[in-house]
Protein backbone atom coordinates (compact mmCIF):
# COMPACT_ATOMS: atom_id res chain seq x y z
CA UNK A 1 0.00 0.00 0.00
CA UNK A 2 1.17 3.30 -0.86
CA UNK A 3 0.94 6.31 1.06
CA UNK A 4 0.75 9.63 -0.25
CA UNK A 5 3.70 11.96 -0.25
CA UNK A 6 1.37 15.30 0.21
CA UNK A 7 2.09 17.82 2.78
CA UNK A 8 -0.62 18.04 5.52
CA UNK A 9 -0.42 21.64 6.34
CA UNK A 10 0.96 22.75 2.79
CA UNK A 11 -0.55 24.02 -0.52
CA UNK A 12 -1.00 20.47 -1.38
CA UNK A 13 -3.36 19.52 1.02
CA UNK A 14 -7.28 20.67 0.00
CA UNK A 15 -7.79 23.53 2.64
CA UNK A 16 -4.29 24.92 1.04
CA UNK A 17 -5.51 24.50 -2.71
CA UNK A 18 -8.47 26.59 -1.13
CA UNK A 19 -5.99 28.87 0.05
CA UNK A 20 -4.04 28.95 -3.06
CA UNK A 21 -7.20 29.89 -5.34
CA UNK A 22 -8.20 32.49 -3.31
CA UNK A 23 -5.13 34.33 -2.76
CA UNK A 24 -4.94 34.11 -6.72
CA UNK A 25 -8.43 35.44 -7.17
CA UNK A 26 -7.29 38.15 -4.93
CA UNK A 27 -4.08 39.08 -6.96
CA UNK A 28 -5.72 38.72 -10.27
CA UNK A 29 -8.66 41.06 -8.95
CA UNK A 30 -6.36 43.76 -8.05
CA UNK A 31 -4.39 43.50 -11.44
CA UNK A 32 -7.76 44.18 -12.95
CA UNK A 33 -8.87 47.53 -14.24
CA UNK A 34 -12.30 48.74 -13.30
CA UNK A 35 -14.73 51.06 -15.58
CA UNK A 36 -15.31 54.53 -13.82
CA UNK A 37 -18.63 55.59 -12.45
CA UNK A 38 -19.38 57.35 -15.96
CA UNK A 39 -18.11 54.47 -18.23
CA UNK A 40 -20.80 52.21 -15.82
CA UNK A 41 -23.40 54.05 -15.80
CA UNK A 42 -23.00 54.95 -20.21
CA UNK A 43 -23.13 50.54 -20.51
CA UNK A 44 -25.45 50.37 -18.00
CA UNK A 45 -27.84 52.82 -19.94
CA UNK A 46 -26.71 50.98 -22.85
CA UNK A 47 -27.96 48.27 -21.79
CA UNK A 48 -31.32 49.14 -20.86
CA UNK A 49 -32.09 51.16 -23.87
CA UNK A 50 -31.00 47.47 -26.16
CA UNK A 51 -33.56 45.51 -23.88
CA UNK A 52 -36.49 48.17 -24.16
CA UNK A 53 -35.76 47.97 -27.85
CA UNK A 54 -35.62 44.03 -28.48
CA UNK A 55 -38.91 43.87 -25.98
CA UNK A 56 -40.47 46.14 -28.35
CA UNK A 57 -39.50 44.17 -31.29
CA UNK A 58 -40.23 40.83 -29.66
CA UNK A 59 -43.69 42.24 -28.56
CA UNK A 60 -44.13 43.67 -32.49
CA UNK A 61 -43.44 39.79 -33.99
CA UNK A 62 -45.77 38.24 -31.01
CA UNK A 63 -49.07 40.37 -32.24
CA UNK A 64 -48.09 40.09 -35.68
CA UNK A 65 -47.93 36.05 -34.89
CA UNK A 66 -51.07 36.32 -33.09
CA UNK A 67 -53.05 38.60 -35.38
CA UNK A 68 -51.60 36.02 -38.51
CA UNK A 69 -52.80 32.92 -36.89
CA UNK A 70 -55.85 34.64 -35.91
CA UNK A 71 -56.28 35.29 -39.52
CA UNK A 72 -55.47 31.86 -40.23
CA UNK A 73 -57.81 29.87 -38.23
CA UNK A 74 -60.65 32.20 -38.47
CA UNK A 75 -60.84 31.89 -42.41
CA UNK A 76 -60.26 27.86 -42.12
Amino acid sequence: MEKSNKKVGGFDSFMGKIRRFCADTAAEMRRCSWPTKEQLLESTLLVVVAMVILACFVAGVDEVARLLIRWVTVRG
